[in-house]
């Protein structure tokens, strides 16, 4: 009895199947085609997977088109102790400091004006006097304007002396002595404004 015809690459009975062979039933192009699964469901590889891709979890890093949670910082907010809000500007706790620190610098000047150079030691003292024992940069402000003019008073007393040994032949020597401290106590008082302590040349340090 002959044997039924057999699928192409079945191969002999009794001997394993070609693995190059390709799998399933020929078609009617005479090529083999893939059979689909039993159940019904989509195949390994299937795009996409049944009901869609899962919602994100939350832990995805941000896109950089949206903003973080919360929002973006304002423009120009720095982080605490960095120079941004939650660090004092200008150099000082609060205004106070500022204030005095100002009539220190400031003090000084008009002290030469009204004292004819020998006064200018007055402001610096009372400030350092006021605020001096409650705020240590008040103090220092006070303390380097107080040294200053307190050693051009000085030189101011001694500038008198001269003009009068000869005779008011140097009048002007006084009238020179006052363009200092009247010139360095308006520049320290600028920098005072700006937040920084402002270190006068020509200074002995009378105090500390």
């Amino acid at each position: 009895m002959t044997e039924p015809p057999r699928p192409p690459g079945a191969g002999d009975p009794g001997l394993p199947p070609d693995p190059t062979a390709p799998s399933g039933f020929p078609g009617p192009s005479g090529f083999a085609e893939p059979t689909a699964p039993l159940s019904g469901a989509p195949g390994p590889g299937s795009y996409p997977p049944p009901g869609g891709y899962p919602p994100p979890t939350g832990d995805q890093p941000p896109s950089g088109d949206y903003p973080p949670p919360g929002g973006f910082p304002p423009p120009g907010a720095g982080y605490p102790g960095a120079g941004g809000y939650g660090q004092p500007t200008g150099g000082y706790a609060n205004n106070d400091d500022k204030t005095w620190a100002l009539i220190a610098h400031f003090g000084g000047p008009l002290g030469v004006i009204v004292g004819g150079g020998l006064l200018g030691w007055v402001a610096p003292l009372i400030a350092l006097m006021v605020r001096g024992q409650q705020s240590p940069t008040a103090r220092a402000h006070a303390v380097a304007a107080l040294n200053f003019q307190l050693t051009w008073a000085i030189v101011g007393v001694l500038s008198w002396v001269v003009a009068l040994i000869t005779c008011g032949v140097l009048f002007f020597v006084p009238m020179l002595v006052w363009l200092v401290p009247l010139i360095f106590g308006i520049i320290g008082g600028v920098k005072a404004n700006e937040g920084v302590l402002y270190r006068y040349p020509m200074t002995y340090a009378f105090t500390k």
